[in-house]
């Protein structure tokens, strides 16, 4: 299928509901009493309020969204705040081993999933601890792999990524993204394969993946948003973006603008090319959610100079349209009109009067990709939160299952019609990526590449589990441990919860760590997602967002109900979307978890749409200007909603500060706001990182260092003992 890269991967976020924290004393203190005493920096408050619908809303933290980069009071803070956190990481017991083990865990080949174009196949690829994976090229399956782009030289700390990579039809030329500290902001650069030889061409303004899409070797289409004015590129609102097409060899300023919507700045717009380079779709988007409004262009009819006429296709914002690809005049879809769960679709572009004929139907499993390969359509569908694979004909008829072997997670399956082989990589909680080499035609199969490993898979288990929410909905849940561990064990519980994104099962080796030093790990798939298509996501959003916080309580008392976890040992963790259910979470059940972990959270509900990618995410939270939107959000919110008098259990707060996702702020305010309320409890800490964004591109070293930090604080306040660092 391909896939776009549409507002729905700007985040992974959710929305509403209320529910207060209770007050009474904590009946739970953690194994290790918190023995270290944190005197936090004195943290300005100023007089802020907002009166929001006849409310009242104190806000003195808001100097904190100013950016540390440009706010000497800010940076202020932030280096006062690193130091505290530094001094009190130094000292846990279990945070070298975590450093140590996480490493050694990381060290094994990485290979991405080969991309064939005419006889070349490009892939990544980081030979263990590398901070950035290389790109490289085989002349033929057999051929000897050759490095074309080596990131890991492009800056000393190793902070500068490839973020993404797209070679032309025939495999001459690369186009590469480039992305700096973690920033969403992204620059283009083309590549000649054969010579390696850098071009002049040299792109700006590209964020949330530009959408490269190739004509020939001409040049490519690609999404941009208009030059920001300098020093508000980490902040501003993202506006305007529009389809180009860039001409190999020239500025972009003579760059052609295809397709925008000026009197709709808040559309996005991405553009994908079918296989023939027959066809070309525009997909517009106004929000997160997978709504979009198609366009067709005869590619055979125009060029980069006289342009091309775009045709509406679908009207409308109402339902999910993805493009399996063309062949001749037909093209297939993958969408949810008149199929919550998906199904495939296919007209006939040549018609007059084209109509939609289903091809596959919906079925108790959601579609989640589509692609052509060869004479063949390959279809993966989740099964309770695990990939299944299918190949059908195209006219739609079943043919086989794709032996996967086990509950994992399948991905890549691309190809295009005419040509039988495709790729596609397979992992779980337990097991890294192993990438397969599969002809459609024959069944056959073979591995391309296995990493050697520094453990044993077979000395864990994964089982799965379907637990009851506080409505009576069964709610799945996959908890991984040391095979023949029976009694209970500090639990590290993970969810997301928003934004119709699955969490499947995949290979961390930072939660490797954890399962090695005895602890136990968890991850809920609760509602808001897309494991069981539009009415799990619509369950958990708006304002159902209630329910993603009550099945995530519910998933800590399963576990510490069943005898998983210690009475006192259950540490939390999510990130962004899922920093946001941390923060409501301990909120609501202060004395349900026992240690906590909220990353790159949404934290202010009543501003997030103020900054950067924020304004996207209203599809899952709604608009914080309408008064019942309003309601919801301020009944949750993180920042707003906690109270003195209680005692939260320890936690640490992890961002960075280039972080133009979800911008630092959110997690400065409700540090500085919990350190305040609570300024004598267990340790509430934020750890800053610099030269580093939302997670995308960040070094080994430093995943390999914040996972330290975070497992050693974790293990500490949930009592798992951590063996001692090897000499």
């Amino acid at each position: 299928m391909k896939t776009l890269l549409a507002a729905a991967s700007l985040l992974a976020l959710a929305a509403p509901m209320q529910a207060s924290a209770q007050t009474s004393a904590n009946p739970a203190a953690t194994t290790q009493e918190h023995a270290q005493h944190v005197t936090y920096p004195e943290t300005r408050r100023d007089d802020v309020v907002d009166t929001e619908f006849g409310q009242k809303v104190p806000d003195p933290y808001r100097w904190l969204e100013q950016s540390v980069r440009t706010d000497k009071d800010v940076e202020s803070w932030v280096e006062a705040q690193n130091a505290v956190t530094n001094a009190y990481l130094d000292k846990l017991p279990g945070r070298a081993w975590f450093k140590s083990e996480i490493g050694k865990l990381m060290d094994y080949q990485r290979f991405g999933i080969p991309r064939k174009r005419g006889n070349r196949y490009f892939y990544t690829y980081n030979p263990g601890l590398a901070n950035q994976a290389q790109l490289f090229v085989r002349d033929g399956i057999d051929g000897k792999g050759r490095m074309l782009l080596d990131p890991n030289t492009w800056a000393k700390d190793g902070a500068t990524a490839l973020a993404g990579y797209t070679p032309s039809k025939q495999g001459k030329f690369v186009a590469y993204e480039i992305q700096d500290g973690g920033t969403d902001w992204h620059s283009v650069r083309v590549l000649d394969v054969a010579t390696g030889k850098k071009l002049t061409d040299d792109l700006k303004w590209i964020k949330y993946g530009g959408g490269i899409e190739w004509l020939g070797d001409e040049g490519f289409f690609y999404s941009r948003f208009p030059e920001v004015p300098q020093g508000e590129d980490y902040h501003s609102l993202a506006y305007n973006q529009a389809v180009y097409f860039h001409k190999l060899g020239t500025p972009q300023s003579e760059d052609v603008k295809v397709y925008a919507t000026p009197d709709h700045k808040d559309w996005g717009h991405y553009m994908t090319v079918s296989s023939d380079e027959h066809w070309g779709f525009i997909f517009s988007s106004v929000g997160t959610d997978a709504r979009y409004q198609v366009h067709v262009i005869d590619l055979t009819k125009g060029s980069p100079a006289k342009g091309w006429q775009a045709k509406p296709l679908v009207d409308g914002f109402d339902n999910s349209w993805s493009l399996v690809d063309t062949v001749g005049n037909t093209a297939w879809f993958v969408t949810n009109k008149d199929a919550p769960r998906y199904q495939v679709v296919k007209l006939d572009l040549a018609s007059a009067t084209p109509e939609w004929t289903t091809v596959v139907a919906q079925t108790d499993q959601p579609i989640e990709g589509a692609s052509i390969v060869g004479d063949r359509m390959i279809l993966t569908y989740l099964k309770d939160a695990t990939t299944r694979a299918a190949v059908y004909t195209l006219a739609g008829k079943e043919l086989k299952d794709i032996d996967l072997g086990t509950l994992g997670t399948a991905g890549g399956f691309g190809g295009k019609p005419g040509d039988p082989e495709t790729f596609y990589s397979f992992t779980s909680f337990t097991e890294p990526g192993t990438i397969y080499r599969l002809n459609v035609d024959t069944g056959a199969q073979s591995v391309f590449a296995k990493p050697k490993l520094t453990f044993d898979p077979a000395q864990f288990e994964t089982k799965q589990v379907f637990y009851s929410s506080r409505d009576g909905t069964k709610v799945p849940m996959f908890i991984v441990r040391k095979k023949g561990q029976t009694g209970p064990a500090p639990t590290l519980l993970y969810a997301y919860g928003g934004f119709d994104i699955s969490l499947t099962p995949g290979f961390s080796a930072t939660r490797m760590a954890w399962l090695e030093a005895g602890g136990t790990y968890a991850l809920a798939n609760i509602r808001g997602g897309g494991e069981y298509g539009k009415a799990w996501h619509d369950g958990g959003r708006l304002a159902n967002k209630q329910n993603v916080f009550d099945d995530f309580a519910a998933a800590g008392e399963y576990l510490k109900g069943e005898g998983y976890t210690t009475p006192h040992g259950l540490a939390i963790q999510g990130g962004s979307n899922g920093g946001l259910l941390i923060g409501a979470s301990l909120n609501q059940h202060p004395y349900l978890f026992d240690a906590a972990n909220a990353a790159v959270g949404v934290m202010d509900m009543l501003r997030f749409d103020k900054f950067t990618a924020g304004r996207y995410w209203v599809d899952d939270y709604g608009y914080p200007e309408k008064e019942a939107d309003w309601k919801v959000l301020r009944a949750y919110s993180p920042y707003h909603n906690l109270e003195a008098g209680v005692d939260y259990p320890p936690v640490i707060v992890t961002t960075a500060d280039t972080d133009d996702r979800v911008v630092p702020g959110h997690s400065f305010k409700y540090t500085a706001r919990l350190q305040h309320l609570d300024p004598n409890g267990a340790p509430h800490l934020i750890r800053i990182e610099t030269r580093a964004g939302h997670g995308s591109g960040k070094p080994t070293d430093k995943i390999i260092q914040e996972g330290a930090d975070i497992l050693g604080f974790l293990a500490y306040n949930t009592g798992l003992e951590v063996p001692p660092p090897k000499p």
